[in-house]
């Protein structure tokens, strides 16, 4: 299931906004849009209870945490299911928050012609 997320309404920077592309199955993000947030083309996702960590490729840095966004939970994602992000500013111990809500949700499981992500193998 690919799941497209709108980010947007932080208190510190309300002009700031991404639209990510979210890979269930393969745990990746990838960005399609943004202003004001410094980002990464993709990254990987973790999930948690209750939520979801945006990290940076390697996966080691965490980069937005989407509270109540549950990948691969029954019922879930829907399309306008909302929530919020919480964006962890690098170097600053102070968070945007702001909100998340689901755009679309693609169920089909069709192989894309080439690989969004830099680690994918070239077939």
């Amino acid at each position: 299931m690919r799941i497209t997320l709108h980010l947007d309404t932080f208190n510190t920077n309300p002009s700031a906004y991404a639209i990510l592309w979210l890979d269930d199955a393969s745990l990746k993000w990838s960005r399609e849009a943004h202003a004001g947030l410094a980002l990464p083309a993709w990254g990987t996702v973790r999930t948690e209870a209750g939520r979801t960590l945006i990290l940076d490729p390697s996966g080691t840095q965490q980069l937005c945490k989407l509270e109540g966004l549950g990948l691969g939970t029954d019922g879930g994602p829907f399309e306008g299911e909302v929530g919020r992000a919480s964006w962890c500013n690098r170097g600053s111990t102070k968070r945007m928050l702001g909100d998340w809500h689901v755009q679309c949700v693609d169920c089909e499981t069709s192989e894309p012609e080439f690989g969004v992500f830099a680690d994918d193998e070239a077939a």
